[in-house]
Formats: structure tokens, sequence, C-alpha cells
């Protein structure tokens, strides 16, 4: 089932109604299991939670700038649709989703699973097609020309517009040269949480610009967050990884208690046990919010079978 923004809003209004701090006592012990995943995490770990209904965020080394690899196609992907709207709307120069982008092989760099399957001269897809390549299998060709359709720097202003300062992108997919220049794409775990806040609330984007930006993002994936969630569970996430980093950030539709999640790991001596330690932080969290999301404000289960 597809969340809306009006089950955020239930979301909210069920917590506005909670009569003690049961609450607040769960989301304790959750703030002290995610810490300790991340001190127990080999490099350095950064792990960011907001409770899209009560507001709540729960916090670890969150302001530390971390090596985003390919989660920061997050913001490529928000740029997107923040010009096509601007393009709706009679301003000039902006990319819609609906342009055509013809395949060109002098685009095709590494991890292009989709692009370098194409014709080219022939093969035509939109840009949100290519939305589709980029977030999907995290194409790096497609999210390439992206860049140069949307341009860098409109990226980093919509980013900035939302007062965002660390998240900044720096360089395209594959630029080694860029990396050992020190231009990398950064983030921190709190600001991946502004941003995606921001998007499923309608304040950076209208409501249907949202809602079809949030379907792309939930497009099934290989992903940390997700493995060891419920197969039926919406998730709106882009993971990433690079030597020694690995990232995922996204929104988790748990039943009636939706929530953003952002962890980032950097300095991994093994990069299984950064997954690993991302999944068990993403798993931690749901078990929390979908016990807060199926139970009533004192901490009864209510379900369709037991109506007593």
């Amino acid at each position: 089932m597809i969340a809306t923004l009006s089950v955020l809003l239930l979301a909210s209004l069920v917590a506005a109604q909670e009569p003690n701090r049961k609450t607040d006592i769960l989301l304790d012990k959750l703030d002290s299991e995610l810490g300790e995943i991340a001190r127990r995490f080999d490099g350095v770990m950064g792990i960011a939670v907001l409770d899209l209904a009560s507001g709540r965020n729960i916090l670890h080394q969150a302001d530390e700038a971390f090596p985003t690899a390919s989660t920061i196609k997050i913001a490529v992907l928000a740029e997107l649709y923040h010009q096509s709207e601007q393009a709706a709307a009679g301003l000039p120069g902006k990319a819609r989703l609906t342009d055509f982008y013809t395949m060109n092989a002098a685009d095709l760099v590494a991890d292009s699973h989709i692009m370098g399957g194409l014709t080219p001269g022939l093969s035509r897809v939109t840009n949100r097609d290519l939305a589709v390549f980029m977030v999907a299998v995290s194409d790096n060709s497609a999210t390439n020309v992206l860049i140069d359709r949307v341009g860098m720097e409109s990226v980093n202003a919509f980013l900035q517009s939302l007062g965002l300062r660390e998240t900044r992108l720096r360089r395209k997919m594959m630029d080694l040269q860029a990396a050992k220049e020190g231009r990398e794409n950064a983030a921190t775990p709190r600001e991946l949480l502004v941003l995606l806040e921001a998007i499923c609330r309608g304040k950076a984007l209208g409501s249907e610009a949202t809602e079809d930006f949030l379907k792309i993002l939930s497009t099934p994936k290989e992903s940390p967050i997700p493995r060891l969630l419920p197969d039926d569970v919406r998730i709106a996430n882009k993971p990433g990884a690079l030597e020694g980093v690995r990232c995922d950030a996204g929104i988790v539709f748990a039943e009636n208690r939706p929530f953003v999640l952002a962890a980032m790991a950097s300095y991994a001596a093994n990069e299984r046990a950064a997954d690993d330690a991302i999944s068990r932080a993403a798993a931690a969290a749901f078990s929390c919010f979908e016990r807060l999301g199926r139970s009533s404000p004192y901490g009864r289960v209510i379900s369709p079978r037991n109506s007593r």
C-alpha cells in the first residue's frame, strides 16, 4: 500500500494523544540499542532516525560528514523533480522528466548495467527513465547524464535552500581523479534526515512530484535497510558503497508509524560488517516503530482476531 502524507498526519495525531511516557521509554531503549550498534562497529558509524509521528530524533555521530557513495543520488533525483516543476511553471532552461535522451556511447562509465545494454544512437529514453535506472540499479552513466542535465551547481543550490551545509555533490560518478583531489560527495546522517523529511512532508516538492519521487525511490533494490525487514514493507531508500564505506538512507513506511533512517559508515575494515550493522539498525528501528504503530496509546496491540 502506498503511504501518503495523510498517513503522516494521522500518525502525528495519534502521537499527540498519547497519555504517558511509555512511548518515550521505548524510544529510549531504541536509542541505546542504536548507540551500541554504532559503538561496536569496527570503523566509524553515524546513525540518525526521525520518528515522523512525534518528530523525535535519535542521533549518534549524526553530524559527522561521511562519503555518500551512491546515496547522493537522492539529491540528484530531488533536483530533477524540482526542475521539472519549475519547467512546468514556465521557467526556461530547466530539465523536465519527459525530456528525451538518445544513448551516447561516450557517456558510459563503469557500473552502468542498463545504459551499457542500450544501442548507441538509437535507444531513446526520458529523464524519468534515467532516474529509474539511477535508483533501481544505481546506473552510474544514467546518473552522470542527469547531473549534466540538471547541473551540479543546481543540485547544491537545492540542498542549500533546505539549510544543508555538509551535503554536497562535488563530482560525477566514477570520477576517481576528483576523489583523489578531495572533491568527494558527502553528507551527514542528520542532513539526510532533513532532506528526506522535507520531501516526504511536501516541503520541497509539490504533492504530485512528491508521490512520484517516492515511487521511484521505493523501487525494490538490494540494500542494507530492507534486508532484515518484512518483504511487504514499503521502503523508499538509496544505498551507497565504496571501498571502506557503506551508506543507506530512506523512509520506512511502518504501518501508522513511518520513520526516516540514515546510517553511514567509513573506515570499515570489514564492509560486510558495515552492511550488517546498518541492517541491524534498521531492524531495531522497525521493531520499535512497528509495535508503536500497531498498539494503543497504552501499549496494547489490537488485532482484528482479538477484539475483547
